[in-house]
């Protein structure tokens, strides 16, 4: 199995998928063809308004996406393709269009057999076991929280640490200690911006500049380094 989970497209004064582009390009590898996109996850645009953003900012690494809104049949589109990404926006409409497709069974299947897998933001938390850890608004309603349990653990992109001057409201942290403290037996890795996931077999590595924020029930928070082998948590 191959992931590459992003927490976020673009950090302040990058370009979109800028600093992920080049990671992107070095998973793909040779998948340069046949790439299905999945854009479920815009809201106040179009799916191919998305399609051709993705285009735009791959392009000169040689990457072209296919939107699976476009296919005939999304699912044997999914079945031929030679990579899958899966774009960030809101978790809750990305999962029920995914469910209401029959997406989630194919995807999974592919990428169990070897089919590369990438997604940022929101397409990092489909990878999860459920959308549970997502910061999206519950916009519409999906059939269920569960989503592809690509991995064993959940992912909170856009990991904050800091707590707004004059903000009354619980931090990031205090809303991932009641999730923890409800689904006791779960890891919950907080993916700073401009951090990511690389999973390559048995063995997951955290790229980008910043520390990985790991929480368990029970435990201390604590942090993993850039570079760190994280292999563990496909483990847990």
């Amino acid at each position: 199995m191959r992931l590459l989970l992003i927490s976020n497209s673009a950090s302040p004064g990058e370009k979109y998928l800028e600093k992920a582009g080049d990671d992107l390009a070095k998973f793909l590898d040779n998948a340069t063809d046949n790439i299905v996109f999945i854009p479920y996850a815009a809201v106040t645009y179009s799916f191919d308004e998305y399609v051709t953003k993705v285009n735009n900012a791959l392009g000169h690494h040689g990457i072209k996406v296919h939107g699976v809104h476009e296919a005939k049949d999304p699912i044997q589109a999914l079945r031929h393709a030679s990579a899958i990404l899966v774009g960030g926006g809101n978790t809750w409409q990305l999962t029920r269009m995914m469910q209401e497709q029959g997406l989630m069974e194919v995807i999974r299947e592919q990428v169990l057999a070897g089919v590369p897998y990438s997604g940022w933001s929101a397409g990092s938390n489909v990878a999860c076991p459920t959308l549970s850890t997502t910061n999206d608004m519950p916009i519409t309603e999906p059939q269920s929280f569960h989503t592809l349990r690509l991995i064993p653990f959940q992912i909170n992109p856009h990991y904050l640490d800091a707590h707004p001057s004059n903000h009354g409201g619980e931090t990031r942290e205090m809303r991932i200690q009641e999730y923890i403290t409800s689904n006791p037996t779960i890891y919950v890795a907080g993916l700073r911006e401009g951090s990511r996931l690389l999973v390559e077999g048995d063995r997951m590595t955290l790229l980008g500049a910043n520390p990985m924020r790991l929480f368990h029930n029970g435990e201390e928070p604590r942090e993993l380094a850039p570079g760190e082998d994280v292999s563990f948590l496909l483990r847990v």
